[in-house]
């Protein structure tokens, strides 16, 4: 969050970029980018501004009769306050006219994470006589970036989730050598029960997915109609969680109900050597001390899958930024596929790097770790890694 201890480190992130501030906007949650900065709690019905100059104190706009979103706004910087859109267009003039100024912009929607602005609000804020440039590295390093604390949290997260993912993937076995499989949604609620267990918490899911379920990335198993895990199944456990006020672990882990068919060994192969693939570069590159950027890792691991005649299976990003605040964070996507983004891949932030192989009424296959890029190396999550399939 934006505070008087926060200001100096910003301040000289904006006179690095040759930028004369940042403008801040947000209207009944457009920019959750803006409203995590500024401490907002529920909902901002009227538009508000926050101006954070180069030098001197930010300034805040706030509508007369919605003060209560800024009860965390520091009492020493000046806060001025409108009703009608007359007197906001002019006190936003006041402070951006002839300045460069840096929004949560991304240029032809190229990076959509970061396109929180309104195109109306991009007008208004020109006609003021402002030059609007790109928020998004500010954003990476301001907004996305852990902390120390964050990274230990997130760790143990980890471990825990890879050892229920384990036990999980051990269960569904057991009940098919018993002769009682558990279905998809009943897995699911193991892994809940286990959360609970450990003092974590998720927002949704886990997802379960079996064989031709596991073919759509976004399943979600169901009471309402029950698929049983049995044997000769392809078995995709994705589950995420932290600890209160955490960082959140997501992973995915594979197994086999049964020996594996050569075309399941084959995807899984395919799929492990993208992940690793993408992984190596950064780890390469980080050590070396160059820039790397998030759609580079993309391309890293894209290019094993289409090498190996699967790229039409593989419809998503490699990975999504892990925030602070989010588990598809607003910090750098490992994505040159959906979107193209750009931002340098700077320490403290975190990702998930998650290829996969999806075979339309057959099986999919996913193998997801997690990464936070240290000063001069890449942490991975879990510990140990996924390098062959469970066969259960």
């Amino acid at each position: 969050m934006l505070t008087p201890e926060l200001l100096p480190r910003l301040q000289q992130l904006l006179a690095d970029a040759d930028l004369d501030g940042w403008l801040l906007y947000d209207f009944r949650g457009t920019n959750a980018i803006a409203a995590g900065l500024l401490g907002f709690g529920g909902l901002c019905s009227r538009r508000v501004f926050a101006f954070i100059p180069r030098t001197g104190l930010p300034i805040g706009i706030q509508h007369a009769i919605e003060p209560g979103p800024w009860a965390k706004w520091p009492k020493a910087w000046p806060l001025r306050v409108y009703s009608g859109w007359r007197a906001l267009e002019d006190e936003v003039a006041s402070l951006v006219q002839g300045k460069r100024v840096a929004m949560e912009y991304s240029p032809g929607d190229a990076i959509p994470y970061l396109d929180r602005i309104p195109a109306g609000v991009l007008e208004l804020v020109r006609a003021s006589g402002a030059t609007v440039v790109s928020s998004g590295e500010l954003v990476s390093q301001v907004y996305a970036t852990w902390t120390p604390a964050h990274l230990a949290a997130h760790q143990r997260a980890a471990q825990h989730i890879a050892a229920i993912a384990r036990d999980t993937i051990a269960h569904a076995g057991a009940m098919v050598a018993a002769g009682t499989p558990a279905a998809e949604h009943e897995l699911q609620q193991r892994i809940l029960d286990a959360f609970a267990r450990a003092g974590l918490e998720t927002d949704h899911g886990p997802d379960v997915a079996a064989s031709e379920n596991a073919a759509n990335p976004h399943y979600v198993p169901s009471a309402s109609r029950p698929r049983l895990v049995q044997r000769g199944d392809v078995l995709l456990v994705d589950l995420w969680a932290k600890e209160p006020k955490g960082i959140y672990a997501d992973q995915t882990w594979m197994a086999s109900l049964g020996s594996p068919s050569d075309k399941v060994v084959q995807v899984w192969e395919t799929v492990r050597d993208a992940r690793d693939a993408a992984l190596t570069l950064l780890r390469d590159r980080i050590a070396a001390g160059e820039v790397v950027r998030g759609g580079e890792a993309d391309d890293a691991a894209r290019a094993i899958i289409d090498a190996r005649g699967f790229g039409p299976h593989f419809w998503h990003r490699t990975g999504h930024s892990i925030d602070s605040r989010e588990l598809h964070g607003s910090g750098p996507q490992i994505d040159n596929l959906e979107s193209r983004d750009d931002r340098v891949l700077i320490p403290g932030v975190g990702f998930s790097i998650e290829p996969g192989v999806y075979l339309v009424g057959e099986f999919g296959v996913r193998s997801e770790v997690n990464a936070y890029v240290g000063d001069d190396a890449l942490l991975v999550t879990p510990d140990v890694v996924q390098r062959d399939l469970f066969v259960v």
